[in-house]
């Protein structure tokens, strides 16, 4: 017994699936091609057991002209599977939220690139039931930020060239741009935004350039010592740990400190400056070469 309209309207076309043809093509003018056979399939889409299904970030994005929902998918190369991945994502996101989702693929390959910007298109030639149509951030069109003025302006931009520019070897040209302007946002932002890059550097020479840039920012907030003097140093007596942090990082790497060199260090109230001496004390080859170049009040000890 069919209960209702609802039920008659789509079970007609399960008692003669040869209607979807005939109808597709004498009202609609759709070629739907001449099938061999049909199957009428379990209709049911419910999933009896729990499957995963995640996308690899999702934001929600409120403008005056509406909310939006950003799916975005860092993809390493070709995987056609994707293609009923991301409508599926898309579909539910929409059927769940209300919100237009919009894709977006970023990856490091210009041929992963060309391979995801290919819109997805599900249904009969000429007339798709949907269309997927993925935008794709890459090599090919993410510029180089070599500019410092510039990696400064959008430090997480620059952040994005280097790990989206991370596999070839122009990477290395972006780096030392990218160091100076990660010291413009906070110490926290900076070691997250490091990391990253880290992660995405897969040329050598850019990988050994990088790890030297940021050897006093991975000391000062991934070694368990300079973590705790820095913790300690947001309460009072700031100017005293951060002079400790210096001798410290001296002691750590084995460099005899003298008992002059100690006084002026212990002795300095200007945060600015030490923090400029502990960054010398991961490279420096002697104690003294901490107060070089430092002006009147910090020329080199004799």
């Amino acid at each position: 017994m069919v209960g209702s309209s609802h039920e008659g309207m789509h079970r007609v076309f399960q008692k003669d699936p040869g209607l979807v043809t005939r109808t597709c093509q004498q009202i609609l003018h759709i070629p739907f091609p001449e099938p061999r056979e049909f199957a009428v399939l379990n209709a049911d889409l419910t999933e009896i057991e729990p499957v995963e299904r995640r996308v690899d970030t999702l934001l929600r994005a409120d403008t005056d002209q509406g909310t939006y929902l950003l799916v975005i998918e860092a993809q390493g190369k070709r995987d056609d599977s994707k293609r009923g991945s991301w409508a599926y994502y898309l579909s539910y996101l929409y059927a769940k939220y209300g919100w237009e989702p919009v894709l977006i693929v970023v990856t490091q390959s210009s041929a992963t690139a060309r391979w995801a910007a290919r819109p997805i298109r599900l249904g009969l030639p000429g007339w798709h039931s949907l269309t997927v149509r993925p935008l794709v951030l890459s090599p090919d069109n993410v510029p180089v930020i070599t500019d410092e003025k510039e990696a400064a302006r959008d430090v997480a931009l620059a952040v994005f060239s280097a790990m989206t520019h991370g596999r070839g070897t122009g990477a290395a040209a972006i780096l030392e741009p990218l160091a100076a302007a990660l010291e413009t946002v906070e110490p926290e932002t900076a070691v997250v935004f490091a990391e990253l890059v880290e992660a995405c550097l897969v040329d050598a020479q850019a990988q050994e350039i990088w790890r030297n840039l940021m050897a006093p920012v991975n000391y000062f907030f991934k070694n368990p010592v300079a973590e705790k003097v820095r913790d300690e140093g947001r309460e009072e007596g700031r100017e005293e740990e951060r002079a400790a942090m210096v001798l410290r990082i001296l002691e750590w790497r084995g460099i005899a400190v003298s008992e002059a060199v100690r006084e002026r260090v212990t002795g300095c109230a200007d945060l600015g400056l030490l923090e400029t001496w502990a960054q010398r004390a991961v490279h420096a080859s002697a104690a003294e070469e901490l107060f070089v170049g430092s002006g009147p009040v910090g020329e080199a000890l004799t």
